[in-house]
């Protein structure tokens, strides 16, 4: 497994229960703003143990295909707020820049570390 992929199922397994973060977001907070389809492709193969519902788009849509209404039951009984259309409610429940870039930051270096 990649480097990159390794740092974004570590900053993933810090997002709380109740928040979300969108694919773009992450790239960014791992210093490289450019990257968000490498983000959503590391979530097509995360590990089962990564919480992979709480990435969404930057709008508040979730993707999922067969899984999508498996992936909105879960972040309903994880507590994230869904407007009407479905969309989650973002100004609510999307974890704040600085605590993503904070997260990124320790995990990115101690991904490093580990290898």
């Amino acid at each position: 497994m990649n480097l990159f992929y390794k740092q974004v199922y570590a900053v993933v397994e810090k997002i709380p229960l109740g928040k979300v973060v969108p694919y773009g977001k992450i790239a960014k907070a791992l210093g490289r703003p450019r990257s968000s389809r490498e983000v959503g492709r590391a979530m097509r193969h995360c590990p089962d143990n990564i919480p992979w519902q709480r990435v969404v788009m930057a709008d508040g849509s979730i993707t999922g295909g067969c899984y999508l209404e498996a992936r909105k039951a879960l972040l309903e009984s994880e507590g994230v707020v869904f407007m009407p259309g479905g969309r989650v409610d973002m100004k609510q429940c999307c974890m704040e820049d600085g605590e993503l870039e904070l997260i990124a930051l320790v995990v990115g270096s101690e991904v490093r570390d580990s290898d």
